[in-house]
């Protein structure tokens, strides 16, 4: 009864002073909003970041030939082919760990057609064996198969957003589409998983919804191509389960540095190392902002504490009437701690609201993605309770050690 007591007190003291009471909190409020915020944006972050690298593929190498001006491929060319079938025939017979490869060629249309729309998508010769590689579904339709490849097929598997362009909201599997002087039939439509960001920690990436894929006979025979250009624009590898990537990326580099006559016309790209870039550039990310916020929640303890104090000499003589009862000095704690508490976790509240809108805001304005994260509201709001009961101790203290009679003689 004496604690049910002190929390009706405590209740009653801060719905007599509201305005007092919410300018005290604002402290939590901001500081919890902030925290949550910001961990919602690198949660978010980080789930594109896996998307990113699911595109990729995680246990995937990829080979990717240099974008070079003419001038330089003229002198590299007199030592290297460029990337080419060679270095993929190289790489599955040397590479440890070598699983799988799969090579890609990509054309450079001046122009996508159907129907009278047009596309500004990118178009990629693949091999059958690319779809083993691929993180992709199809949403109707099938991927390309070893007849389309040899026979030269005049088909291709198009993009969410490719389709969008072309069709509309009309049937596209069937549908043809021109790219340059060549028709193509619609064989196969890939699942619609979002545009990714262009590049992802200075890699090029682009996104499967606006990509076209034919088979890579195809594109070598029935397509026009720059003379100095590599024969192909990337190998992708898979690797097995237990491979070190970064090692057998070393033995690939050295590989292909022999093969090219020591020019480095081509680059290597792990995802897996590029995932752990991100993670590191995401934890410092949290760190900073987390430190930011912080301060926040320390300013609105020390806002607490300071209102505490100030109450605890207003209401000195309500203490002594109190202890002049028979309230006892845990009581007097009780009840000034069970405000300090109250305000924090009302503050906590609000500011968990404040958080997830701005995430939200965020989100909408900036085109971000957002994921607040069952475990940052958990995080802010416990901190922002240690903060206020931390800052609720000291003035409970004082307002309990105050003499009876000294309180009963104060005006």
């Amino acid at each position: 009864m004496r604690s049910l007591e002190g929390i009706r007190a405590a209740t009653q003291n801060l719905a007599g002073h509201k305005l007092r009471s919410l300018l005290t909190m604002l402290g939590m409020v901001f500081g919890v909003g902030s925290v949550i915020a910001m961990l919602s944006i690198g949660g978010g972050a980080e789930q594109e970041a896996m998307a990113m690298i699911d595109q990729l593929g995680l246990r995937n190498l990829l080979v990717r030939a240099k974008v070079l001006e003419d001038d330089e491929l003229e002198e590299i060319r007199q030592k290297s082919l460029g990337v080419s079938f060679r270095d993929a025939e190289a790489i599955l017979e040397a590479a440890p760990g070598a699983e799988l490869v799969a090579p890609k060629i990509r054309l450079d249309p001046y122009q996508i057609l159907a129907a009278g729309l047009e596309s500004d998508a990118e178009v990629f010769g693949v091999a059958q064996r690319h779809w083993d590689l691929a993180n992709v579904v199809l949403a109707e339709g099938r991927f390309l198969d070893p007849q389309d490849e040899k026979s030269h097929g005049q088909v291709c598997v198009i993009g969410s957003a490719v389709r969008r362009d072309l069709f509309g909201f009309g049937p596209a599997l069937g549908g043809t589409l021109k790219i340059d002087d060549v028709w193509l039939e619609v064989v196969g439509v890939i699942e619609p998983v979002g545009e990714a960001a262009d590049t992802f920690q200075g890699v090029a990436i682009g996104s499967v919804a606006r990509h076209i894929y034919l088979p890579i006979s195809t594109a070598m025979r029935k397509f026009d191509r720059r003379p100095l250009a590599a024969p192909l624009a990337e190998i992708v590898v898979r690797l097995g389960d237990e491979v070190e990537s970064q090692e057998t990326a070393r033995t690939i580099h050295g590989l292909l540095q022999r093969l090219h006559g020591g020019e480095e016309d081509f680059e290597l790209v792990i995802p897996a190392q590029l995932l752990e870039q991100s993670r590191r550039t995401q934890r410092l990310f949290n760190f900073v902002m987390g430190a930011i916020a912080s301060i926040s929640l320390l300013v609105g303890g020390i806002g607490i504490m300071n209102i505490m104090l100030a109450t605890v000499l207003e209401r000195t003589r309500e203490i002594g009437i109190r202890r002049a009862v028979g309230a006892r000095k845990k009581d007097i704690l009780f009840q000034f701690v069970a405000e300090a508490l109250s305000i924090s976790l009302l503050g906590g509240v609000l500011g968990i609201l404040v958080g997830v809108g701005i995430a939200r805001l965020v989100a909408l304005a900036a085109g971000w993605n957002t994921l607040v994260q069952p475990g940052a509201v958990l995080l802010a709001t416990g901190v922002a309770m240690t903060v206020g009961l931390t800052s609720g101790i000291y003035p409970a203290k004082r307002a309990a050690e105050i003499d009876p009679i000294d309180a009963l003689n104060s005006q």
